[in-house]
């Protein structure tokens, strides 16, 4: 039942507590604040029960310090203690009553024992309160405790001693007979780990396996990791994936992506590539987002006008990167008119639009790896494609892109694309170019 109260499976905020203390100060039921927090009322108690501080009073609290039995008001019992040298102090005053008397009941509060299990809220004034632990509610205690074991649980290893010692006796000897961690996870089910796993533990030491024992592990560079985000909402792909692609087999397409800054830029560059005639287009992104790519295909369309953007735009094949996560906005025009048809690559297969990772590799001349685009304008980014543009491709028998476009599309679409021609002998493909 708890699953159908709405925000029931979200963790508790900082305001979330606050507002509990608050309420407990004022004496309100576990039900009335589990209803305004939209919580279960077992939850609101496993909380304050996790969390509660005990908030033992060193001060002197009325009648005796040391002697929390209830029979004391009216115990008149002496040397309980059975001491060599008889006393005439009744035991009641008596800091050694509550360890050695049989008769010892330890006075106990029933706000403690049972909801809302703590002091706050209490009319009982705490210097009168002769309970020897009282417990307290404080918010910013508890989110602090909260935060703490959020960090800690997700530290280390996920496995107990006897568990990694039953697992390196199956991986060990299998490692070495020269299997690969593959192979192992899956002719071992019951190890339940998956292969990425393994490599971790691996990794950081769990079992007795090394790197070094891997025959492959060794010979691969550590690679970094400057992957983007991809998609998370994998509907968009129904209709769009490369198989569907495939079956579309069209006669002319085009390639999109996006070249990311190094760290230090929110910029990007949305990249176009056109595998019939190689040709290259890019624009100066403020951000990678959905809004951004969209904005820029928004700007594409009006500088050629919606029947030449279907001439050049009309079916384009990308990757699963997070800021084409939006096909609709993309494949729909500014006058509401289907202007394209978005398909996307399989994942990690880069090859499936190869066209355009060769035009990034010039582009990277040019840009080089670890560059921060803070200070590209779209100038600089127009240089680059003129120059890549007029760069004589084998592939073309010699022609450059720029020709072949020429005489595809003709003058006006490169001219509204702002494309122009370098000579040969004036093509440049440094970092030279942009200085």
């Amino acid at each position: 039942m708890s699953n159908l109260i709405p925000g029931n499976q979200k963790n508790l905020t900082l305001d979330d507590r606050k507002f509990i203390e608050d309420s407990l100060n004022e004496g309100l039921s576990f039900k009335e604040i589990a209803k305004y927090l939209c919580k279960d009322p077992t939850t609101i108690s496993k909380e304050i029960r996790l969390h509660r501080v005990d908030d033992i009073q060193p001060k002197r609290i009325f009648n005796n310090p040391h002697n929390f039995c209830t029979k004391r008001f009216r115990c008149k019992r002496t040397n309980v203690c059975e001491k060599i040298i008889l006393c005439d102090i009744k035991c009641s005053s008596c800091n050694k009553c509550n360890q050695v008397c049989k008769s010892f009941v330890k006075e106990s509060c029933s706000r403690l024992d049972r909801a809302p299990y703590v002091c706050n809220g209490c009319d009982k004034p705490l210097h009168r309160c002769s309970i020897p632990h009282k417990y307290r509610y404080d918010a910013v205690f508890a989110q602090r405790k909260y935060e703490e074991l959020r960090t800690s649980s997700r530290t280390g290893v996920n496995l107990t001693k006897h568990q990694a010692l039953q697992m390196n006796a199956v991986i060990a000897s299998l490692i070495e007979q020269g299997q690969s961690p593959y192979v192992i996870v899956t002719n071992h089910p019951e190890l339940g780990i998956s292969v990425k796993t393994l490599y971790n533990y691996i990794e950081q030491g769990v079992l007795l396996t090394r790197n070094i024992d891997l025959k492959r592990k060794v010979k691969f560079r550590l690679r970094k990791d400057d992957s983007k985000p991809s998609i998370r909402n994998r509907e968009v792909f129904i209709g769009r994936t490369y198989a569907d692609f495939k079956l579309l087999n069209p006669n002319y397409f085009c390639e999109m992506d996006t070249v990311i800054s190094a760290k230090g830029s929110n910029k990007c560059i949305l990249t176009f590539y056109i595998p019939e005639t190689q040709l290259f287009i890019a624009r100066l992104l403020n951000r990678c987002t959905e809004g951004a790519v969209k904005a820029s295909v928004n700007e594409l369309e009006r500088a050629l006008g919606t029947y030449d953007f279907l001439s050049v735009f009309n079916t384009c094949l990308t990757d699963r990167g997070s800021e084409f996560g939006d096909p609709l906005s993309l494949e729909t025009g500014i006058n509401g008119i289907e202007r394209m048809s978005i398909y996307y690559c399989d994942p990690m297969r880069s090859n499936q639009k190869g066209g355009i990772e060769e035009a990034h590799t010039l582009l990277r001349m040019i840009i080089p790896k670890g560059t921060v685009f803070t200070h590209l304008t779209q100038w600089d980014i127009k240089k680059c494609v003129d120059h890549i543009n007029s760069y004589v491709r084998e592939g073309l028998n010699g022609k450059t892109p720029y020709q072949t476009s020429l005489e595809k599309f003709g003058p006006e679409i490169l001219w509204a694309l702002q494309l122009k021609y370098i000579p040969p002998d004036d093509v440049i493909l440094t970092p030279k170019l942009l200085k």
